[in-house]
C-alpha cells in the first residue's frame, strides 16, 4: 500500500510513515466511517450486534489505529512538518467522533438494541458496551436540540486544538532553554554522567562548557545535586515559568488555559451539568465532586501533620548543616537529598550504579513470569527511532498474548513524562483473536560512554508503573473493543494496576536479582537495600500533600471556583490549605499542567490517590500470602487485569479481594500510621 497508515494487516509501518501521509489517510478513513454509518442506519431492520455494532466498530477501529500512530509519533518524534500535519488532521478526527456521538439515528439504534429481547442474550461484556455507548451519547450531546448540537461540536473541536497547542507550547519552551555554564565551580556536585551529557550538548552547538537543559535527565539531578545555589535558582525559575508570560508570547499558555476553562464550563452547561467536574465524573467511580473533595480533604487532614514534621526537620537540617537560613523552593530537592544521605548513608547516584537497564528489564520480565506464568522476549518490528525496542508476551504454551514497544530515553522532539498508550486493541475478528499492542514511553537518560543506561530507583519505579498499565492493556481476555484492555475502565480505577506494580520495587526477592553494579558486576548489598527501605517513606508527608495540592486544585478549578477566583488565586488558596513550603510568586505551574489541560485528567487528577487506595489494598493480599504467590497472581490477573472494562471496577476489586477497598494499607505503605 502506498499509504502505510491505511495498512491494517499487521504492525504499524513506522519506518515508512511521513507527514504527507497523515491528512489523506484521515480523510479516507473518516469518509469510510461516514459511509458505514449511512449503511447501518439504512432500512427498518431491528439493530443487532453483528449488523449494527460490529460494522461501526470495524470502521472506528481503523481510524483509531491510524490516529494512534500519528498521535504517538507527534509525541515522541515531533518535527515541524509532522506537527503541521497532525494539527491539520486533528479537527477532522475530532469532528467525526463528535458527529458520531451526536447522531440521533445511531443513538436510536443503541436504544432499540438495549430495549430488545436480544439485549438479555448478549454477553455481560457486550451489555456493558451498549450501556457505555448510551451513556456516551448523552455526554456527547446526542440529546441536544440542533443549534446546541452544532455549538457542542464547535466546542469539542476547539478544545482538541487548544489541548494540542498547550502541549506544543510546553514542549517548545522546554526545548528552547539552555543554561550554558563555563565555570567548573558552577557544576560542582552534579553527577559526572549528567555533566558529560551537558558538555556533549554544548559541543554539538559549538559552545564551550556545558549546556544544562530542562529535560528531566538533566533538570532533576541539577536540582538535587548542584552545590551552586545560583544555578539551582536559574534552572528552577526557567522550569517553573515555561509556557508563561515570562517567556515568548507565542508559547504563553495563560490565555489557552482561560479559554479551555471557559469552553469546558460552556460544554457542561449545554449538557445540563452545573460544572465540568460533573461531566468528567459521569465516567468515573466517584459519584460527585463533593465526594471527591471530601476524600481529598480527609487525606489532607491525615497527611498534613506528617508533611509539617518533614518540613520542620528539613529546615533545621538546612540551617544547622548546610548554612541555608531560609529554604527557598529551589533548595528543597537539594537539601532533601543531603538530609537523606546524612540520615540513611546512601545517594541516588550510588544506587543508580546497581540498576543497569538490561538487568532491570530482565528482572521486571521475571516478575511477570513468576506472577502470571508469562514469558517476554524480543521480537522484530519497525520503529520510529533506533533506540526503540519491541517485545512479545507469550504464555506457557508459546502462544502470543500481546506485544509492546519500549521507548525509554529522553531526546529532542519527545514530550516529557512517562505513559502507556494503545496501538492495537484485543478483539475477535471472525475465528481469530487480534492480539493487543501497546506503547510504553519513558524519558530516562540514554547510555553514555559505552555503558548501559543506568536508572535511579525512582526511575525503576516509574518503569514498573508504566508496565503495570501495559499489562492491564495486554493481558485482557475481553474480545469486545469498547471494553477490552483499559477501554471502558473508570478513569479513577485505571491507575490500580500501575500503582500496584510499583510495590514490587521494594521487595528484596524482586530487586536483588535485577541489580548488577555497572563496574564490579556485584549485586546490590542487602545493607544498602535495607537503608533504601528505611528511607522509603522519607518525606512521604511532603510528597503526599503535593499530590493532594494538584488534585484539589484540579477538582476545584473544574467545579466552579476557577472561573470566579482566577487560576493562580485558586492555586494559592489550595496551597495555603495543604502546602508546607513557600512557592515563589513567579511560579506558573498551571501553565505546564498537561495532565489536566491536554492529557485527559481534567477533574480527574484525584484518580491517582483514589486508585492508590485500591492498589495498596490489592497489594496487601500479596503481602498476606507471599508477594510472589502465583495463586494470588493468577487471581489478580483473572479478576482485575483480564476483565478490562467489561464490568465495574469495584466489582473486579471485590472479586479479587473478597470485600470492598479499605484505606488502611495506603496509610501503612506511606508510613502514616503513627502520630507525626
Amino acid at each position: 500500500m502506498t499509504n502505510p497508515l491505511l495498512d491494517f494487516t499487521g504492525l504499524p509501518r513506522f519506518a515508512e510513515i511521513r507527514p504527507e501521509h497523515v491528512v489523506p489517510a484521515v480523510e479516507a478513513l473518516v469518509a469510510e466511517g461516514r459511509a458505514t454509518i449511512e449503511r447501518v442506519v439504512a432500512g427498518d431492520a431491528q439493530p443487532a450486534w453483528e449488523t449494527f455494532v460490529r460494522p461501526l466498530e470495524d470502521a472506528n477501529e481503523r481510524l483509531a489505529r491510524a490516529w494512534a500512530q500519528v498521535n504517538h509519533m507527534n509525541a515522541v518524534v515531533n518535527t515541524p512538518a509532522l506537527r503541521e500535519a497532525y494539527n491539520a488532521a486533528l479537527p477532522r478526527v475530532t469532528e467525526f467522533f463528535t458527529e458520531q456521538g451526536q447522531d440521533q439515528r445511531l443513538h436510536a439504534g443503541y436504544k432499540a438494541l438495549a430495549a430488545s429481547p436480544a439485549y438479555a442474550r448478549l454477553s455481560p461484556a457486550r451489555r456493558r458496551y451498549v450501556d457505555n455507548e448510551l451513556r456516551d451519547f448523552r455526554l456527547g450531546g446526542a440529546e441536544l436540540p440542533p443549534p446546541e448540537k452544532a455549538r457542542f461540536r464547535e466546542l469539542k473541536e476547539e478544545l482538541a486544538k487548544l489541548g494540542s497547542r498547550f502541549q506544543d507550547n510546553v514542549l517548545d519552551a522546554t526545548n528552547a532553554f539552555g543554561l550554558y555554564v563555563t565555570d567548573p565551580a558552577e557544576l560542582a556536585g552534579i553527577p559526572e554522567d549528567v555533566v558529560e551529557a551537558a558538555r556533549e550538548a554544548a559541543r554539538k552547538e559549538g559552545r564551550e562548557g556545558a549546556k544544562l537543559t530542562l529535560h528531566m535527565p538533566c533538570y532533576l539531578p541539577v536540582m538535587k545535586y548542584a552545590d551552586h545555589a545560583g544555578v539551582r535558582e536559574s534552572m528552577y525559575r526557567a522550569y517553573m515559568t515555561r509556557a508563561s508570560e515570562f517567556g515568548p508570547p507565542e508559547w504563553d499558555n495563560t490565555q489557552v488555559i482561560e479559554r479551555i476553562l471557559r469552553l469546558r464550563a460552556e460544554l457542561a452547561r449545554l449538557l445540563g451539568h452545573a460544572s465540568y467536574a460533573e461531566v468528567s465524573l459521569a465516567t468515573k467511580m466517584a459519584g460527585s465532586a463533593e465526594e471527591v473533595l471530601a476524600f481529598l480533604q480527609d487525606l489532607a487532614k491525615r497527611a498534613r501533620p506528617f508533611a509539617e514534621r518533614d518540613m520542620r526537620e528539613l529546615a533545621a537540617f538546612a540551617r544547622d548543616e548546610l548554612g541555608i537560613a531560609s529554604l527557598a523552593a529551589w533548595d528543597i530537592a537539594y537539601a532533601s537529598e543531603k538530609l537523606r544521605q546524612a540520615r540513611y548513608a546512601f545517594s541516588d547516584q550510588e544506587v543508580k550504579q546497581y540498576f543497569p537497564e538490561p538487568e532491570v528489564l530482565a528482572g521486571m520480565f521475571r516478575l511477570v513470569q513468576a506472577l502470571y506464568g508469562l514469558s517476554i522476549r524480543p521480537h522484530p518490528a519497525e520503529t520510529w527511532h533506533p533506540a526503540v525496542r519491541f517485545f512479545e508476551i507469550v504464555d506457557a504454551a508459546g502462544e502470543r498474548v500481546g506485544q509492546f514497544y519500549l521507548d525509554l530515553y529522553a531526546r529532542e522532539g519527545k514530550r516529557g513524562g512517562a505513559w502507556m498508550d494503545d496501538a492495537i486493541n484485543r478483539r475477535r475478528v471472525g475465528s481469530r483473536v487480534q492480539t493487543p499492542v501497546a506503547f510504553l514511553t519513558c524519558n530516562f537518560s540514554a547510555p553514555v560512554g559505552g555503558k548501559p543506561a543506568l536508572f535511579t530507583h525512582d526511575e525503576v519505579t516509574t518503569l514498573f508503573h508504566e508496565f503495570g498499565h501495559g499489562l492491564h492493556q495486554l493481558l485482557t481476555q475481553v474480545d469486545e473493543l469498547g471494553v477490552t484492555g483499559i477501554n471502558g475502565v473508570e478513569w479513577d480505577a485505571v491507575e490500580l494496576p500501575s500503582q500496584f506494580m510499583e510495590n514490587f520495587c521494594w521487595e528484596w526477592d524482586v530487586v536483588e536479582p535485577m541489580t548488577r553494579h555497572v563496574e564490579t558486576g556485584s549485586r546490590i548489598p542487602r545493607a544498602l537495600f535495607e537503608r533504601m527501605l528505611a528511607a522509603k517513606n522519607f518525606q512521604s508527608g511532603m510528597q503526599f500533600v503535593r499530590q493532594l495540592e494538584f488534585a484539589l486544585f484540579d477538582m476545584r478549578l473544574h467545579h466552579g471556583d476557577g472561573a470566579r477566583e482566577g487560576v493562580m488565586r485558586l492555586l494559592e488558596e489550595v496551597r495555603k490549605q495543604v502546602a508546607v513550603y513557600p512557592i515563589p510568586a513567579y511560579n506558573r505551574f498551571p501553565n505546564q499542567f498537561s495532565h489536566i489541560f491536554a492529557g485527559g485528567y481534567a477533574a480527574g487528577y484525584y484518580s491517582y490517590k483514589w486508585a492508590e487506595v485500591l492498589s495498596s489494598d490489592a497489594y496487601a493480599a500479596f503481602e498476606e500470602a507471599g508477594v510472589l504467590n502465583p495463586e494470588v497472581g493468577a487471581r489478580f490477573r483473572r479478576e482485575v487485569l483480564a476483565t478490562g472494562g467489561s464490568r465495574p471496577a469495584l466489582e473486579s476489586f471485590v472479586a479479587f479481594r473478597g470485600r470492598r477497598p479499605q484505606i488502611d494499607a495506603l496509610l501503612r505503605h506511606n508510613g502514616m500510621t503513627e502520630a507525626a
